[in-house]
Protein backbone atom coordinates (compact mmCIF):
# COMPACT_ATOMS: atom_id res chain seq x y z
CA UNK A 1 0.00 0.00 0.00
CA UNK A 2 1.38 3.54 -0.82
CA UNK A 3 0.54 6.95 0.51
CA UNK A 4 0.65 9.40 -1.84
CA UNK A 5 1.16 13.06 -0.49
CA UNK A 6 0.85 16.44 -2.99
CA UNK A 7 1.16 19.64 -1.61
CA UNK A 8 1.27 18.64 1.96
CA UNK A 9 -1.82 17.02 2.19
CA UNK A 10 -2.37 13.12 1.55
CA UNK A 11 -4.36 12.41 -1.87
CA UNK A 12 -7.45 10.77 -0.96
CA UNK A 13 -7.68 7.43 -2.66
CA UNK A 14 -11.17 5.46 -2.61
CA UNK A 15 -12.22 2.27 -5.15
CA UNK A 16 -15.73 2.74 -4.54
CA UNK A 17 -15.61 6.53 -5.55
CA UNK A 18 -13.14 5.67 -8.24
CA UNK A 19 -10.54 8.20 -7.17
CA UNK A 20 -6.88 6.67 -7.28
CA UNK A 21 -3.94 7.45 -8.26
CA UNK A 22 -2.08 4.87 -10.81
CA UNK A 23 1.47 4.64 -11.28
CA UNK A 24 1.50 6.53 -14.66
CA UNK A 25 -0.14 9.20 -13.06
CA UNK A 26 3.04 9.34 -10.47
CA UNK A 27 5.24 8.73 -13.54
CA UNK A 28 3.69 11.74 -15.36
CA UNK A 29 3.81 13.84 -12.34
CA UNK A 30 7.24 13.18 -11.24
CA UNK A 31 9.00 11.26 -13.95
CA UNK A 32 10.25 7.70 -14.72
CA UNK A 33 13.47 7.87 -12.50
CA UNK A 34 12.34 9.68 -9.33
CA UNK A 35 8.74 6.92 -9.46
CA UNK A 36 11.17 3.79 -10.03
CA UNK A 37 13.52 4.62 -7.02
CA UNK A 38 11.07 5.88 -5.18
CA UNK A 39 9.58 2.39 -5.37
CA UNK A 40 12.57 0.50 -4.86
CA UNK A 41 13.82 2.46 -2.56
CA UNK A 42 11.83 1.10 0.76
CA UNK A 43 11.40 -2.72 2.09
CA UNK A 44 8.10 -4.00 0.15
CA UNK A 45 6.98 -5.08 3.93
CA UNK A 46 7.09 -1.49 4.80
CA UNK A 47 4.45 1.50 4.61
CA UNK A 48 6.11 3.73 1.48
CA UNK A 49 4.45 7.97 1.36
CA UNK A 50 5.11 8.78 -1.88
CA UNK A 51 5.84 12.82 -1.57
CA UNK A 52 5.30 14.04 -5.35
CA UNK A 53 6.71 17.65 -3.65
CA UNK A 54 10.13 15.98 -2.75
CA UNK A 55 10.32 13.54 -5.89
CA UNK A 56 9.97 16.96 -7.75
CA UNK A 57 12.56 19.07 -5.86
CA UNK A 58 15.70 19.83 -6.83
CA UNK A 59 17.64 19.58 -3.78
CA UNK A 60 19.67 17.30 -1.62
CA UNK A 61 16.60 16.07 0.23
CA UNK A 62 15.66 14.73 -3.04
CA UNK A 63 17.55 11.29 -2.88
CA UNK A 64 17.40 10.49 -7.10
CA UNK A 65 17.99 13.77 -7.33
CA UNK A 66 20.95 13.95 -4.78
CA UNK A 67 22.90 10.38 -6.36
CA UNK A 68 22.08 11.87 -9.92
CA UNK A 69 24.15 15.16 -9.42
CA UNK A 70 26.42 12.91 -7.92
CA UNK A 71 27.57 11.43 -10.95
CA UNK A 72 27.05 14.21 -12.77
CA UNK A 73 29.47 16.14 -10.46
CA UNK A 74 32.02 13.11 -11.27
CA UNK A 75 31.97 13.38 -15.37
CA UNK A 76 31.94 17.00 -14.93
CA UNK A 77 35.07 17.05 -12.89
CA UNK A 78 36.32 14.07 -15.16
CA UNK A 79 35.63 16.64 -17.99
CA UNK A 80 37.63 19.56 -16.63
CA UNK A 81 40.73 17.06 -16.40
CA UNK A 82 40.44 16.19 -20.21
CA UNK A 83 40.17 20.16 -20.84
CA UNK A 84 42.92 20.79 -18.68
CA UNK A 85 45.39 17.76 -20.73
CA UNK A 86 45.28 16.20 -17.32
CA UNK A 87 45.23 12.74 -19.10
CA UNK A 88 43.82 10.10 -16.50
CA UNK A 89 45.47 6.67 -16.45
CA UNK A 90 43.38 4.76 -14.08
CA UNK A 91 46.69 2.68 -13.21
CA UNK A 92 48.71 5.60 -12.74
CA UNK A 93 46.21 7.08 -10.17
CA UNK A 94 45.57 3.88 -8.95
CA UNK A 95 49.79 3.66 -8.40
CA UNK A 96 49.15 6.50 -5.96
CA UNK A 97 46.13 6.12 -4.44
CA UNK A 98 48.22 5.56 -0.99
CA UNK A 99 49.15 9.38 -1.23
CA UNK A 100 45.41 9.77 -0.25
CA UNK A 101 44.74 9.50 3.49
CA UNK A 102 42.00 12.36 4.77
CA UNK A 103 39.11 10.84 5.88
CA UNK A 104 36.49 11.89 3.64
CA UNK A 105 38.71 9.93 0.81
CA UNK A 106 38.86 6.96 3.03
CA UNK A 107 35.13 7.03 3.97
CA UNK A 108 34.57 6.98 -0.41
CA UNK A 109 37.22 4.61 -0.73
CA UNK A 110 35.36 2.35 2.13
CA UNK A 111 32.04 2.54 0.99
CA UNK A 112 33.08 2.10 -3.08
CA UNK A 113 34.38 -1.39 -1.56
CA UNK A 114 31.39 -2.26 0.19
CA UNK A 115 29.38 -2.36 -4.08
CA UNK A 116 29.75 -6.21 -4.74
CA UNK A 117 29.09 -7.15 -1.54
CA UNK A 118 25.77 -4.86 -1.31
CA UNK A 119 25.11 -6.14 -4.57
CA UNK A 120 25.07 -9.78 -3.67
CA UNK A 121 23.44 -9.54 -1.08
CA UNK A 122 20.45 -7.30 -2.19
CA UNK A 123 20.17 -10.13 -5.14
CA UNK A 124 20.60 -12.66 -2.97
CA UNK A 125 17.74 -11.98 0.04
CA UNK A 126 15.63 -9.84 -3.53
CA UNK A 127 15.81 -6.51 -1.65
CA UNK A 128 16.83 -3.88 -4.02
CA UNK A 129 16.18 -1.53 -1.35
CA UNK A 130 19.94 -1.87 -0.02
CA UNK A 131 21.08 -0.64 -3.81
CA UNK A 132 19.43 2.19 -3.56
CA UNK A 133 20.62 3.04 0.06
CA UNK A 134 23.99 2.14 -0.57
CA UNK A 135 23.33 5.05 -3.72
CA UNK A 136 22.39 7.42 -1.35
CA UNK A 137 25.44 6.93 1.37
CA UNK A 138 27.81 6.84 -1.90
CA UNK A 139 26.52 10.02 -2.92
CA UNK A 140 27.07 11.64 0.27
CA UNK A 141 30.37 10.27 0.81
CA UNK A 142 31.37 11.99 -2.48
CA UNK A 143 29.86 14.93 -1.76
CA UNK A 144 32.12 14.98 1.51
CA UNK A 145 35.08 14.46 -0.38
CA UNK A 146 34.34 16.78 -3.08
CA UNK A 147 33.52 19.81 -0.29
CA UNK A 148 36.60 18.93 1.70
CA UNK A 149 39.25 18.45 -0.90
CA UNK A 150 40.39 20.37 -4.56
CA UNK A 151 40.23 17.46 -7.01
CA UNK A 152 42.03 19.41 -9.50
CA UNK A 153 44.76 20.71 -7.40
CA UNK A 154 47.55 19.87 -5.84
CA UNK A 155 50.57 17.35 -6.64
CA UNK A 156 49.98 15.60 -9.95
CA UNK A 157 50.06 12.48 -8.14
CA UNK A 158 47.43 13.75 -5.86
CA UNK A 159 45.55 14.97 -8.57
CA UNK A 160 45.77 11.40 -10.74
CA UNK A 161 44.42 9.67 -7.94
CA UNK A 162 41.67 11.50 -6.51
CA UNK A 163 41.00 11.66 -10.05
CA UNK A 164 40.91 7.67 -9.76
CA UNK A 165 38.47 7.87 -7.24
CA UNK A 166 35.89 10.34 -8.84
CA UNK A 167 35.95 7.94 -12.17
CA UNK A 168 35.67 4.70 -9.91
CA UNK A 169 32.96 6.65 -8.03
CA UNK A 170 31.18 7.36 -11.13
CA UNK A 171 31.27 4.03 -12.66
CA UNK A 172 29.89 2.27 -9.06
CA UNK A 173 26.98 5.17 -9.20
CA UNK A 174 26.14 4.19 -13.02
CA UNK A 175 26.29 0.51 -12.42
CA UNK A 176 23.78 0.78 -9.24
CA UNK A 177 21.15 3.19 -10.82
CA UNK A 178 21.36 1.16 -14.06
CA UNK A 179 20.39 -1.83 -11.37
CA UNK A 180 17.43 -0.06 -10.47
CA UNK A 181 16.18 0.97 -13.86
CA UNK A 182 17.48 4.84 -13.44
CA UNK A 183 19.23 6.89 -15.44
CA UNK A 184 22.76 8.60 -14.91
CA UNK A 185 22.82 11.64 -16.07
CA UNK A 186 26.13 13.31 -17.22
CA UNK A 187 24.98 16.81 -16.85
CA UNK A 188 22.07 18.14 -14.70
Amino acid sequence: MVTVMREGAEVKLSKRAGSYVTLRDLIDWVGCDATRYFLVARAPTSQLTFDVDLALARSNENPVYYIQYAHARCASLLRKAQETDLSLEVNEGLAHISCLSEAETLALAVTLGRFPEVVATAAERLEPHDVANYLRDLAADLHSFYNAHKVLEGSPETMKARLALVAATQQVIASGLGLLGVSAPDVM
